[in-house]
């Protein structure tokens, strides 16, 4: 199947995977600088690599597509 459909990337690269990361669970230098908070977003690239970390899941789909990326929900 070779349809276009609009609002999707051209190519994997522009897709970002979206995910919810606990604050215990990152470096101390960042965990200082959340102010209380349990929980974060992450944007990962798709080779996994950590692009941002945000305070609520909408910021994070915002975020990427202010960038000219498909966010994708990760569970």
């Amino acid at each position: 199947m070779d349809v276009k459909f609009n609002g999707l990337p051209d190519s994997d690269d522009r897709i970002v995977y979206i995910r919810e990361v606990d604050v215990a669970d990152l470096p101390e230098e960042v965990r200082r600088e959340v102010g209380g908070l349990k929980k974060l977003y992450a944007v990962h690239s798709a080779e996994g690599e950590r692009l941002a970390l945000v305070r609520d899941r909408h910021m994070a789909f915002v975020l990427a597509r202010q960038n000219d990326l498909a966010p994708v929900a990760v569970h």
